[in-house]
């Protein structure tokens, strides 16, 4: 029987770094990325794809800004920005995913389900935004857009700028997760909970409504992995491993930690919040759950003997 995997894209899948975020960059920057997936079809390996939505659904929420005070057009709830970024990016995911699997003679099926997921209304999140989305700002940009919009921004940790943050609830449960372990187990590749997916409530018994927030994908990819019993959780980053002290002369990469040891380090502030600390929380929440491990690598590296950070429960 083959083992079943969620591997997680990082933001990096699409957009990289300078790139201006044009749909060929995305692409190109999309097919290379699954070129790597082959490694995991080599080991026998089943697989959903999650990914994330930060700069596309902020440019989604930036364009309809700017179509609302030109052509008066009507506000588009962020909600329907997270799903209108799941929609797009999983086409261009699922089209270059097929591209490479042509080029190499392997036929398998490709299904993007566009995911809705669960929060609670009345989670403290919606108190404390926090998740960053969009493109990143200077200090006087951000000075200028908090006048007009009233958003609200955070610095990057990595020192990029400032991008605006949001509420970001805990993912409660994934719609049709069934349907979606089915498809997997049955050597299909299914790409879901893009962006976390969409967040929505019960705004009455029976009746779902979407709600403004973004949800954290590493820990909605953490969820959809546990309830899909998958063998191994893979979180794909622009670092090779997992690092303490990062970007300091003190820097120490890690080739294995135990869930205790990642949640001693977290709260020791190694892993922050707008770049590692939501993988890691995500790494232990799976392995948690499932016993399984969880590897967070670079795109590059998975797959690969010993490439990445291993998270495992001892």
């Amino acid at each position: 029987m083959k083992k079943l995997a969620v591997v997680a894209f990082g933001g990096n899948a699409l957009i990289q770094e300078g790139n201006k975020g044009t749909i060929g960059e995305q692409e190109a920057n999309a097919y290379e990325t699954c070129e790597n997936l082959l490694k995991l079809i080599e080991r026998n390996y089943n697989f959903v794809i999650t990914h994330g939505n930060g700069p596309q659904v902020g440019n989604i929420m930036l364009a309809n800004t700017a179509a609302n005070k030109l052509y008066k057009l009507p506000d588009m709830p962020l909600d329907i920005s997270v799903a209108y970024s799941q929609g797009f990016i999983g086409y261009v995911i699922e089209q270059q995913l097929r591209n490479v699997l042509n080029a190499h003679d392997i036929e398998r099926d490709i299904i993007t389900i566009i995911t809705q997921v669960i929060v609670n209304k009345d989670d403290k999140a919606f108190k404390n935004p926090t998740k960053p989305i969009g493109p990143f700002y200077t200090r006087e940009d951000v000075d200028r857009l908090s006048r007009e919009t009233g958003s609200m921004f955070a610095e990057d940790p990595r020192g990029r700028g400032w991008r605006k943050v949001v509420a970001s609830p805990r993912p409660l449960v994934i719609n049709n997760i069934k349907t979606i372990r089915g498809i997997a187990r049955e050597g299909h590749i299914v790409i879901a909970a893009g962006g976390g997916g969409i967040p929505v409530f019960y705004v009455k018994e029976n009746k779902l409504q979407g709600i403004d927030a973004v949800i954290d994908k590493d820990l909605a990819s953490a969820l959809l992995a546990a309830q899909i019993n998958a063998d191994k959780f893979f979180i794909l980053t622009d670092v090779p491993k997992v690092c303490l002290n990062f970007n300091t002369p003190q820097e120490k990469s890690m080739d294995k930690m135990t869930i205790a040891e990642a949640g001693k380090y977290l709260e020791e502030g190694h892993f922050s919040e707008g770049s590692m600390g939501p993988k890691i929380r995500a790494a232990i929440n799976f392995v948690e759950s499932s016993g399984k491990d969880t590897i967070i690598t670079k795109t590059t590296l998975l797959g690969v003997d010993d490439g990445g950070t291993r998270i495992t429960m001892v």
